[in-house]
C-alpha cells in the first residue's frame, strides 16, 4: 500500500500501555505478527480448514472469541490502534489460542499480501464512519476495497459488515449492489436488523455511538 493512501482510521494510540500489555507487545506480538511480504497463510496453519479476516478488530474481543469457537479456522486480524492490538494480545494469551495471527497496521496493506481466493469470511464490524461529508473519501468501504475483497474471497465466501451509522449502511449497500462480484444475502428485514447467530457482541458495540440501531449486512462472493 502506498504511503499516499488515505488513512481510514483516526488515532493510533491513546493511554499508555499497562505493564502486561507492553510485555505482550514485546514478546507475544512478534510470534503472532503476520509477514511483511507476500505470503500464503496456509503455511502458518496447514491443518486449517478455512481462513477468516477481521478488518479493524478493535480490542480483539470478537476476533479472540471466533478463534476460540473455531479452532480449525485460521483467524487473521488487522488493527492500527496500538491499545487495541495490546488488548487483543491479552485475549489471545488468556485463552491460549493457537489459531490467531495479527497485523498491527492498515488492513489494506495486509490484504495486498494475501493470495487470491484465500478467504472464506471477511469481517468489517463498526468501521470508523467518518460522518462528515468531506471525510467520506476516508471510509474503508470504497470501490477498490470491494474489488480487493472479491479477489481474496473464494466463491461462496461472505463479507459480514455492521455499522450503527445509517448513512454508512446506505453507502456500503449502494457500493456492494453495484459490484458484479457480490450479492446481498438478505431476504427479509430481520436479516439486517439482527446479528448473525454466531456474532460476538463487543463492549464498543454496546456503547451505541452511532445514530441508529446496528445494521447487519452480509454479502456473498458470486
Amino acid at each position: 500500500m502506498s504511503d499516499r493512501t488515505l488513512r481510514t482510521y483516526g488515532r493510533i494510540k491513546s493511554r499508555s500501555l499497562k505493564p502486561r500489555q507492553a510485555r505482550l507487545m514485546d514478546e507475544l506480538l512478534p510470534r503472532l505478527a503476520l509477514p511483511e511480504a507476500r505470503f500464503d497463510p496456509r503455511a502458518l496453519m496447514p491443518a486449517a480448514r478455512e481462513a477468516w479476516l477481521e478488518a479493524g478488530f478493535g480490542a480483539g474481543e470478537h476476533l479472540a472469541a471466533q478463534a476460540a469457537a473455531h479452532p480449525d479456522v485460521l483467524m487473521l486480524g488487522a488493527e492500527p490502534f496500538v491499545n487495541g492490538v495490546a488488548a487483543a494480545l491479552a485475549h489471545i494469551d488468556d485463552a491460549q489460542l493457537e489459531n490467531g495471527r495479527l497485523h498491527h497496521g492498515d488492513v489494506r496493506a495486509l490484504m495486498a499480501r494475501l493470495p487470491d481466493g484465500m478467504l472464506t469470511r471477511l469481517y468489517v464490524l463498526f468501521p470508523d464512519p467518518w460522518p462528515k461529508t468531506r471525510h467520506w473519501k476516508r471510509r474503508l468501504i470504497q470501490v477498490d476495497f470491494i474489488a480487493e475483497a472479491a479477489r481474496l474471497l473464494r466463491p461462496g465466501g461472505r463479507i459480514r459488515y455492521a455499522t450503527d451509522w445509517a448513512d454508512y449502511a446506505d453507502w456500503t449497500l449502494e457500493r456492494f449492489l453495484a459490484s458484479p462480484s457480490f450479492r446481498w444475502t438478505a431476504e427479509r428485514a430481520a436479516d439486517w436488523r439482527a446479528p448473525w447467530p454466531d456474532h460476538v457482541t463487543t463492549r464498543y458495540e454496546m456503547k451505541r455511538l452511532g445514530d441508529c440501531a446496528p445494521i447487519w449486512l452480509e454479502f456473498e462472493r458470486t
